[in-house]
């Protein structure tokens, strides 16, 4: 079985489950499991997130001991979840269908406010810069990281990936009134790469940095040169993509919320 999960990450200790019991993952597995009445559900996910990152659409699978409608599964397991969290869809998936391994896309957004005043209403749900952006920069800045690249530099040293090769395939920068938006897709990302890479780009993006720094910073492979870590406030887990033929949602309702 699949799921197709959103949750605002603000309260907690971000996707895997911890001893401490606050994770996304040991919400939704403890609602599955009152919801199925019978055993315990283990779930596995597309892509883990750290604490304080959304998911618009994280997609998890699972065994289940019963069978029943989709509905019934979004029904019946939203109603054992915190409000914060909830299940958007459920589809039945071929036996060798894996949450993580099967996907070829992995897609994320960063929201990010430019305003001289820190975010109040949309507190957590943004990251913020005070000093004024430069988009021309931070697109000449961006290209220099396309493609597939050893993102050593951008790599938490926790990472446990076993490779820091990454195919990083779309960069776009776009501004809507205040707040602006920056998505990547990849066929997948190290711990802390997108941070990372908001870190530069804001460095770029302000002036403090000229564009072809970032081509320095990719060559360095050394994460003592790149920017600090950036916020988690305002990443979104925009979800993966699959193989056209599992018919699998790519997009839920938020998608159209998001700045």
């Amino acid at each position: 079985m699949a799921l197709g999960v959103s949750y605002n990450g603000s309260a907690y200790d971000g996707w895997q489950s911890q001893p401490s019991g606050r994770t996304v993952q040991d919400h939704l597995d403890r609602a599955l499991s009152r919801f199925v009445a019978q055993t315990s559900i283990r779930t596995l996910c597309a892509g883990r997130t750290d604490a304080g990152v959304h998911g618009l659409m994280q997609v998890v699978h699972f065994d289940s001991p019963v069978v029943r409608p989709d509905s019934a599964w979004v029904r019946g397991t939203n109603s054992f979840l915190p409000a914060d969290i909830a299940v958007q869809w459920a589809r039945q998936v071929p036996p060798g269908f894996h949450a993580r391994a099967s996907a070829r896309v992995r897609r994320y957004a960063y929201v990010l406010l430019e305003s001289p005043v820190r975010p109040s209403v949309d507190a957590a749900r943004v990251g913020w810069v005070f000093r004024p952006l430069h988009l021309d920069a931070m697109q000449a800045a961006a290209a220099y990281l396309m493609g597939e690249h050893d993102f050593t530099s951008f790599r938490a040293s926790q990472c446990q990936a076993h490779t820091p090769v990454k195919d990083l395939r779309r960069i776009d920068i776009t501004r809507r009134g205040a707040y602006w938006r920056f998505e990547f897709e990849a066929n997948a990302f190290l711990h802390h790469m997108i941070r990372n890479i908001m870190g530069c780009l804001i460095a770029v993006g302000t002036g403090s940095k000229p564009p072809s720094w970032m081509a320095d910073v990719l060559q360095a492979r050394s994460r003592d040169v790149a920017a600090p870590t950036f916020s988690p406030d305002g990443l979104y887990f925009l979800g993966p993509l699959y193989d056209p033929s599992l018919d699998l949602p790519t997009r839920t309702p938020a998608f159209d919320w998001l700045p």
